[in-house]
C-alpha cells in the first residue's frame, strides 16, 4: 500500500475552482459530483458550459443526442457557437499570451491586442480564399503568432491542422495531403538548442508534392519569394467572426498509428476546447489571471489544449519554444520564475533529463509563485516523481498527474486539488469521465490490472478520424460493443487511487504472466546508473515472449547482468530480462513519449510503420544494429 505524499490544506480546498463548481452544481462533495456527472452526462455538461460561460449565438435545444449510439453522440444540438469568441471575451488589458524565444526575447499580447490581431489575420486569410470548412496546416514553434494562427482559423470557421515543429517534409506532406489542406502557415526559422531550424526549406520540399496547397504564409521574415509574409497578411482590414455550428469541425490533430498512415483525430467547436477548459479549471485549478505553461508542441495534443483552455478561462498562456536546458541547465527554472507561473506542465521524460544534472538548478530563481506541477504523456517512474516533488521547491507543491489522450480532448484520470496524492498515481477519474477497469469481456475488475475503459460519452469525445469513420470505430469500439477501450492498463488500489501501467497493446505475456513494460522500466530506472529504459517483448520458443531491456546509462561496464538480477530481485526471476542493451538515446515524440512499437520493430528488423512523430529517428538505426 502506497502512502499519500501530499494532502490538501483547508485553504487550498476552500479556494479551489473545483470547490466552486461543486457548489455551483448543487453537490455536497467530489464523490457526489462525480457520481452525478456520469449518471447524467447531459446535466453535467450543461453545468460545465454554464460554469465556463461559453457564449452561444444560438442556444442548443438539447445537450446531447445519443440516437446514433455512444460512438457518435451529437452535442449542443442545433446550436451556433464559434469557440474563438469564448477565448477572447475577457478583460481587454490582461495578458492573454506571453511567449519567449530561446534567445530570451519576450512578446506580451493582451486580450484586446489578441482579438484585434486574430480578426486581422482572419481577414488576410479570407482574402486568400480561406473560408468555412477549409483545412490549413500550422507548422510553427510555440510562439505568439502560433496562437493567433490557431484562433484566426477558428474565427473563419476553417479547420486547423497543427504540425509538429520538428517534422520533416514527408510527415508534413502526408498530413496535408490526407486532409486536402489549402494553405500552410509557418515560421521561416527558429532556434532550438542553439541551432537554427529551417522550417521554410522543409515546408517548400513538402508542399511541392501537395497539389491542394495554394498558399504559404510565412512569419519571421518580412519578404519571402513565392509566399505571403505574416506582416502583409495582417495589415489589411479585419473580418467579423464566422457563425459556425457548435459541431462544425475545428481542428484535426494527428496521432501516429501502430501501422499504416497516421490518424487525423477530428474535434469540433464544442468538443476539444470545452473539455480542455473544464479539466484545466477543475483539475489544474486555473483561475482567471493565472499563468500556465506546458512544455509541449502545437503538433501534440497538449499544445492546442493549453491554448484553448487557458484563454477560455481568462488565464494567461505562457509559451517557450526551445530546449529546456539551453543555454544552461537552469533554463526551465529561470523561465518559470521570470514569468511567475502558477502551473507548469512537464513530462516524466523531461524530468528525468533534468534530474541528470543532479540537484535542481534552482538557485537564484524564485519559484514561490508556483502552486502546482502538472504532468502528462507517459507513466512515471518513482525516482523521477519524487525528485520533482521533493527537490525542486523548498516546500513541495502537488503534481497534478493527468492521463488521457488526443481522442479524449484531455484527461480520463487526474489528480485534483481536493484529494490527497500518491506518487505516480491519480486521485480519481476526471468529472464527467465514467472510467472503469475491465477484463477482456468488459466486466468491471474490483481489483488487479485490467483495461482502462469509459462507459459513457463525454463532450470531448473525438468526432471520429478524418474521412475514416470505420478505422475510428475499430480502434476504440470494436472489442466490447458500446464500451470505449482506451488501450491502457490500469488498476485501482484499496484507497481507490488509480495507476496506469503502460499501453495494453504493448503488454507482454512471459511464461503465462502478463506484464506491462512500464512496470519493468520503473524497476530498471531505480538503479542509480540507469537514466531511462524501454522494455520490449520478442518471440521466444520456450516462454512465448522474452523480455529485452534497452537502457540509457551513465556507465555500462558489467552492468548487463547486474540489471538482470536487479529486476529479478524486484519482480521475480521469471520476469528478468533475457537481454540488456545500452544505447545513447531512446526514440521519443516531442512530448517525451518513448515509442516502444518503433523500438521493437527496429530491434526485430520489422517495418516500423509511421515514424514521422519521432523527434530523434536516428536512434532507431542504433537499436536495429543491436540485434545483428
Amino acid at each position: 500500500m502506497k502512502e499519500f505524499a501530499w494532502r490538501p490544506t483547508s485553504d487550498i480546498i476552500e479556494h479551489a475552482r473545483l470547490t466552486e463548481f461543486i457548489r455551483f452544481a448543487g453537490c455536497a462533495e467530489f464523490a457526489d459530483l462525480h457520481a452525478r456527472s456520469v449518471a447524467d452526462v447531459a446535466w453535467f455538461t450543461n453545468a460545465v458550459i454554464q460554469f465556463l460561460k461559453i457564449p452561444f449565438r444560438t442556444p442548443y435545444r438539447a445537450v446531447v443526442d445519443l440516437s446514433g449510439g455512444p460512438e457518435w453522440p451529437r452535442w449542443c444540438v442545433d446550436a451556433e457557437l464559434n469557440i474563438v469568441q469564448a477565448c477572447l471575451q475577457h478583460d481587454a488589458d490582461q495578458p492573454a499570451v506571453i511567449s519567449e524565444s530561446e534567445s530570451g526575447a519576450v512578446v506580451d499580447v493582451s486580450y484586446k491586442e489578441l482579438r484585434e490581431q486574430v480578426a486581422r489575420v482572419a481577414g488576410g486569410l479570407a482574402r486568400l480564399g480561406i473560408s468555412r470548412g477549409d483545412r490549413v496546416g500550422i507548422y510553427m514553434p510555440m510562439q505568439a503568432e502560433t496562437v493567433i494562427a490557431l484562433l484566426a482559423l477558428g474565427w473563419l470557421g476553417a479547420i486547423a491542422i497543427p504540425l509538429f515543429s520538428g517534422y520533416g517534409p514527408a510527415a508534413i506532406e502526408t498530413r496535408l495531403n490526407q486532409t486536402g489542406a489549402k494553405a500552410l502557415m509557418l515560421y521561416s526559422s527558429f532556434r532550438r538548442g542553439g541551432r537554427e531550424i529551417q522550417m521554410l526549406t522543409t515546408a517548400r520540399e513538402a508542399i511541392a508534392r501537395c497539389q491542394a496547397v495554394q498558399h504559404l504564409v510565412v512569419a519571421g521574415a518580412d519578404t519571402v519569394a513565392g509566399a505571403i509574409s505574416w506582416r502583409d497578411l495582417a495589415r489589411g482590414p479585419a473580418v467579423e467572426v464566422t457563425n459556425t455550428a457548435a459541431e462544425d469541425p475545428l481542428i484535426i490533430i494527428f496521432s501516429s498509428g501502430t501501422t499504416g498512415e497516421p490518424k487525423g483525430i477530428l474535434h469540433s467547436h464544442c468538443s476539444f476546447p470545452i473539455k480542455a477548459a473544464q479539466d484545466m479549471a477543475l483539475n489544474m485549478d486555473i483561475h482567471a489571471g493565472d499563468r500556465i505553461s506546458w512544455i509541449t508542441d502545437l503538433g501534440w495534443m497538449m499544445g492546442p489544449w493549453v491554448i484553448y483552455g487557458a484563454l477560455i478561462l481568462g488565464a494567461t498562456v505562457v509559451l517557450r519554444d526551445g530546449a529546456f536546458d539551453w543555454p544552461g541547465p537552469d533554463a526551465l527554472w529561470q523561465f518559470t520564475a521570470k514569468h511567475r507561473l502558477d502551473v507548469l506542465g512537464v513530462s516524466p521524460t523531461l524530468v528525468r533529463k533534468l534530474a541528470e544534472y543532479g540537484k535542481p538548478q534552482t538557485a537564484g530563481h524564485d519559484l514561490s509563485h508556483l502552486r502546482f506541477f502538472a504532468s502528462s504523456g507517459e507513466p512515471w517512474d518513482p525516482a523521477s516523481w519524487w525528485w520533482l516533488f521533493q527537490q525542486v521547491r523548498e516546500k513541495p507543491v502537488p503534481i497534478i498527474n493527468y492521463s488521457g489522450g488526443t481522442e479524449i480532448s484531455g484527461g480520463i484520470l487526474s489528480n485534483h486539488p481536493l484529494a490527497p496524492i500518491k506518487a505516480c498515481g491519480f486521485a480519481a477519474p476526471c468529472p464527467g469521465m465514467a472510467a472503469d477497469v475491465v477484463d477482456e469481456y468488459g466486466r468491471t475488475l474490483p481489483s488487479g490490472v485490467g483495461e482502462l475503459a469509459i462507459r459513457q460519452p463525454w463532450i470531448g469525445q473525438a468526432r471520429g478520424f478524418w474521412n475514416d469513420p470505420e478505422r475510428y470505430r475499430q480502434t476504440y469500439w470494436s472489442r466490447v460493443p458500446g464500451l470505449w477501450i482506451h488501450g491502457d492498463w490500469a488498476e485501482r488500489d484499496e484507497d481507490s487511487h488509480w495507476f496506469i501501467h503502460g499501453r495494453s497493446d504493448d503488454t507482454l505475456k512471459v511464461a503465462g504472466k502478463r506484464i506491462g513494460p512500464a512496470e519493468v522500466e520503473s524497476v530498471l530506472c531505480t538503479h542509480p546508473l540507469v537514466i531511462e529504459s524501454a522494455v520490449i517483448g520478442i518471440p521466444d520458443a520456450m516462454k512465448g515472449t522474452a523480455l529485452v531491456g534497452i537502457c540509457v546509462a551513465r556507465a555500462t561496464d558489467g552492468l548487463k547482468e547486474t540489471l538482470r538480477e536487479f529486476v529479478g530481485a524486484e519482480m521475480g526471476k521469471p520476469l528478468r530480462p533475457d537481454r540488456i542493451h545500452f544505447v545513447s538515446a531512446l526514440p521519443k515524440t516531442r512530448n517525451g513519449k518513448i515509442v516502444r512499437r518503433a523500438i521493437r520493430a527496429a530491434y526485430l528488423n520489422y517495418d516500423a510503420g509511421d515514424v514521422s512523430a519521432i523527434e530523434n529517428p536516428a536512434t532507431l538505426e542504433e537499436i536495429r544494429n543491436l540485434n545483428t
